[in-house]
């Protein structure tokens, strides 16, 4: 019997009626497992994964290969964005098998989920080198059942593996270690096509971010090229939808044209915080243009009626990917015109052969920029073609609100307000942190995953981080005091129910939740920035807005002990490196005083890298011990206080001196 009718996720859904005897992930099948002596053939997937669908079409929709799967097997489908837990786990044992990962994640376990061989999509039938699904199927049964002292032997040595948590080396960093870090990632970017070099691409939103925090300590030229190079080249490629906004996940090839067409909520939420960045220190319309296009397409498409953000959006339609967003030139001339369309086709370069597989990825990595009254001619031309887009068959909605992915989207909403002038953004982003605070949280714990009125609880660390990160944020920009409570509750429940002391890092379930085979504890950033490397920034920032002692202290424990082993690989933990600039670096601005709203505007609008900001209420008081008291209350004017560690400015009073005052401390903070 399959099990899944009932299941929240639209990925689960989209398996409910296939032959295929399927569970969801929990104790019930591990009971059934264990009650009949079967192996576990756990899939994990997500709902916009193109090879995910082909194994299903292929695969667990086929009556015959089912058969095998339920004769042999007891068979759980897991959606690796509702339980990143066990998505991790068993990623983790396929890495331990030296098989390169992806999904789908096929993997074996015993009764008591205990993983020993696995690998990612089988083919139905032999092919791409890979042995045919079903014959996979039987050998491992039989394996399972004939030779029981080999899947012992791989259980114990995964099992071993994986319960092997990573633990600080010892030492510190200090700014010269970021700066010689720096250098060596600046000679890894690409001098063509900017990114990592090779191919697929991957924007690495947290690599990035060291760049320019690397870029602003230094001053490199080169390095500066080539984190503006990166953001220029995906913005002008294939991987940019230049028709509706956003970005796709990756790109397969190094130009950044050929997208992996499925839209994720994580990824433009963290390219939308840098191309804000890069508009700020750049003036570049076309920074601008991709961060404001991310925003449309959130509005747009992603937006829930409660408010909240949706997760994805397929790579497929029609069973195709990427049909939705393909073109032939007929279609072009069909919709614009003759005269139009010449003039679209040379800019986005649309052809009749076409730029993949016979049609076109519109993209100008060969036209580059235009003039502003160019740019106005071809925003009208998309804006129809949009249009007429919006009538093909849409790619399926992921419309779970995942309080990890809203947090990253809240907090990048916010930041780029500022950047940007755009304070709506705000709005939205006030809007949906409430409906992920009201419904999806208990008793001041989060849950992960809503849809339809059903909560995954708990939730996860990224979650609690990743909200608290939002919620200072919207303090930052608001001045409200409720959102400075909620990051305060949420810190005290990421320490108490999170925190590993014998690690000092962060464990990705809460202590009492359902047990894996082991509690992960990575600390290596993935697709999003890691959890540690999360509340290490927003721990940072809630001192520099505070300034109490404790909260001082809390940053530079919890950074002690991530920085220590962040010092291994340090290109796999940039958030935690990039917290620690903030820390080492970052400015604390106080405003106050009667009609402060200009100078408030204008210390927002410093770029997020450097400073945290904090306007204080006219009723109000510093603790005794912030080191801006005895300057903050000095007469009713606006003034703003820069402070760096226990030192402060004087008061300053207009927008040019605050940002003179600020790259004085800057300055001086890195060279100390």
């Amino acid at each position: 019997m399959n099990r899944l009718n009932e299941a929240s996720s639209p990925y689960l859904l989209q398996h409910r009626d296939n032959p295929v005897h399927w569970w969801e992930w929990g104790p019930d099948a591990l009971a059934e497992a264990r009650r009949l002596s079967r192996p576990i053939l756990i899939s994990i997937g997500y709902a916009a994964c193109h090879w995910c669908h082909v194994m299903a079409h292929e695969s667990f929709e086929d009556p015959d290969v089912a058969a095998v799967m339920n004769e042999h097997f007891v068979n759980i489908k897991v959606d690796r964005e509702e339980r990143p837990d066990v998505d991790h786990v068993y990623m983790s044992a396929l890495h331990l098998l030296g098989e390169p990962g992806g999904w789908p994640l096929t993997m074996f376990l015993t009764p008591d989920g205990e993983p020993f061989w696995g690998g990612t999509y089988f083919p139905k039938e032999p092919r791409f080198g890979r042995p045919g699904f079903t014959a996979v199927l039987r050998e491992v049964s039989r394996l399972y059942h004939a030779e029981p002292e080999r899947i012992l032997k791989n259980r114990d040595a995964i099992k071993q593996h994986l319960a092997r948590a990573e633990r600080s080396d010892g030492g510190t960093l200090g700014l010269a270690d970021l700066d010689r870090m720096g250098s060596r990632l600046a000679g890894l970017i690409d001098p063509e096509n900017g990114g990592l070099q090779g191919a697929p691409k991957f924007p690495n939103p947290p690599i990035l971010e060291f760049l320019a925090r690397y870029v602003r300590r230094t001053g490199d030229d080169e390095a500066e090229k080539g984190f503006l190079l990166t953001l220029e080249r995906m913005a002008l490629g294939g991987i940019h939808d230049h028709l509706g906004g956003g970005f796709a996940r990756y790109s397969v090839d190094e130009r950044w044209l050929v997208p992996h067409f499925e839209k994720m909520l994580y990824d433009n939420a963290q390219l939308l915080e840098l191309y804000a960045l890069a508009f700020a220190e750049t003036g570049r319309s076309i920074f601008r243009d991709a961060a404001a296009g991310i925003v449309a397409w959130l509005e747009r498409e992603m937006t829930t009626p409660e408010g909240a953000f949706a997760s994805s959006l397929d790579a497929d339609s029609e069973g195709e990917e990427g049909r939705f967003y393909v073109w032939s030139l007929s279609e072009i001339q069909e919709t614009l015109g003759d005269g139009d369309a010449a003039f679209f086709a040379k800019v986005y370069d649309i052809t009749e052969g076409g730029n993949f597989e016979g049609r076109n990825i519109p993209n100008r990595l060969l036209s580059g920029e235009a003039p502003p009254a160019v740019e106005e001619r071809l925003s009208l031309m998309r804006a129809t073609l949009l249009e007429r887009r919006a009538g093909r068959v849409r790619p399926g909605l992921d419309d779970k609100v995942l309080a990890d992915w809203n947090g990253l989207m809240i907090a990048a909403l916010v930041r780029a307000a500022a950047l940007l002038d755009r304070p709506d953004w705000i709005g939205l982003a006030a809007r949906a942190y409430r409906f992920v605070r009201d419904a999806m949280s208990r008793d001041g714990r989060l849950g992960h995953s809503w849809r339809g009125g059903a909560l995954i609880f708990p939730g996860f660390v990224l979650d609690q981080a990743a909200m608290m990160r939002a919620a200072l944020a919207l303090f930052e920009a608001t001045c409200e005091p409720a959102y400075l409570r909620d990051a305060e509750i949420w810190r005290d429940g990421l320490l108490t129910d999170f925190m590993v002391a014998e690690t000092g890092s962060l464990a990705m379930t809460a202590r009492g939740a359902d047990p894996l085979v082991v509690r992960p504890q990575p600390t290596q950033d993935d697709a999003v920035p890691n959890a540690n490397g999360v509340f290490a920034e927003a721990l940072v920032r809630l001192a520099q807005i505070t300034e109490a002692q404790d909260d001082l202290r809390r940053a530079s424990d919890v950074l002690s002990a991530l920085v220590g082993i962040a010092r291994s690989a340090p290109l796999g933990h940039t958030s935690i490196l990039n917290a620690l600039d903030l820390h080492l670096r970052g400015l604390s601005i106080l405003v106050t005083g009667h009609d402060s709203d200009a100078l408030y505007a204008a210390a927002l609008a410093l770029p997020y890298l450097d400073r945290s900001v904090r306007r204080l209420r006219p009723d109000e008081a510093l603790d005794d011990d912030h080191p801006a008291k005895a300057l903050a209350n000095k007469g009713p004017g606006a003034r703003a206080l820069v402070c760096a560690g226990m030192r402060c400015s004087l008061p300053v009073t207009d927008a040019e001196e605050l940002r003179a005052t600020v790259a004085e401390m800057l300055a001086v903070r890195t060279a100390e």
